[in-house]
């Protein structure tokens, strides 16, 4: 098995892209929890070594979201999940980067005053538990590569659609982390030099267009509003969808001529809609990239849905704290 070591600039998954992860636990840690952490809701789930969900909990993030609230309210659901005390590892993602150890939470734009937070210190404290962190957009794509759409690929280029716009890139099978484990933060590039003001310092960049508060410009209506009136066929609900598509596309498109995935999947609570606005991503896709560019490529919704991130953090601390043996 490959090292786990997150202080390198890339690491190879457990598992090859074309043998699937074992299954039977052979380590005295044989469940993790895992948790997601965003600007609006937590999920958490205690997860066995087959990927199997054994127990999962959502609650609402607390706002404001500060850092002591937030941590507060990770431990008191994690007892509340496991209060048996049979998960012995945590893994949790967050929204940003974190440092290459897996300790720190450098900086979510979108959660106020998490500069420097040193969550995993604080859980452990907490937890009496070893955690790890990771960026919640990787968290999602270990997910998917462990037990869904992204199971025996080696290029993938997956973006979280929610309160911002994260996202993974898998390349040769390594999870890309960059050397400072920064980077990867797609919904960051620049889409206009006059657009709306981003927490990041950018201006225009996609996640103002393709986030949740980027679909608000577009529509009055929440997203789940929006998505049913599209269901039932209401052609203003379809031209906004539409519309979303052809931004997100746009936004793609420099993606796709830097990292030519051969799959690019989506996820988060916007992925939702995909049937609705995937049309018109590939429209855009089509029109602006070379074929040479986007050979053989696919677009699909996460197969694990919103419970791709959870997933991919209790992975990460099986990886982590408790690594399957090699095998022959």
């Amino acid at each position: 098995m490959a090292a786990t070591a997150l202080e390198a600039s890339t690491f190879r998954l457990g598992f090859t892209a074309s043998q699937p992860a074992p299954l039977a636990p052979t380590s005295a840690a044989d469940q993790a929890i895992g948790v997601d952490l965003g600007g609006t809701a937590i999920k958490l789930a205690r997860v066995d070594r087959c990927g199997q969900v054994l127990a999962e909990r959502e609650l609402a993030t607390p706002q404001p979201p500060v850092p002591g609230a937030v941590c507060m309210a990770i431990a008191d659901a994690i007892d509340q999940l496991d209060p048996e005390r049979q998960a012995a590892v945590v893994g949790v993602g967050v929204p940003g980067p974190i440092d290459a150890a897996g300790r720190v939470a450098r900086i979510a734009i979108n959660l106020p005053g998490w500069r420097r937070v040193p969550l995993a210190d604080w859980l452990e404290a907490r937890l009496d538990r070893p955690v790890v962190l990771a960026n919640d957009g990787n968290g999602a794509l270990l997910g998917e590569a462990w037990r869904g759409a992204a199971r025996g690929e080696q290029n993938v280029l997956l973006l979280t659609l929610g309160t911002g716009v994260g996202g993974g890139v898998l390349l040769g099978g390594q999870l890309f982390t960059g050397p400072h484990g920064a980077a990867a933060e797609p919904g960051l590039i620049g889409m206009d030099p006059q657009g709306p003001d981003c927490l990041s310092g950018n201006r225009g960049s996609l996640e103002q267009f393709c986030s949740i508060s980027g679909l608000r410009r577009l529509s009055l209506l929440e997203p789940r509003e929006l998505c049913r009136r599209a269901d039932a066929g209401e052609a203003e609900a379809l031209a906004v969808w539409d519309r979303y598509g052809q931004l997100l596309g746009t936004g793609l498109s420099s993606l796709l001529y830097v990292l030519t995935p051969e799959l690019v999947l989506f996820g988060g609570g916007l992925s939702g809609a995909s049937h609705h606005f995937l049309p018109a991503v590939w429209r855009e896709v089509e029109q602006r990239v070379m074929p040479e560019s986007r050979q053989g490529l696919s677009l699909r919704r996460c197969a694990l849905g919103n419970g791709a991130g959870r997933l991919g953090a209790a992975w990460l601390a099986f990886e982590r704290f408790a690594p399957m043996p090699p095998t022959d």
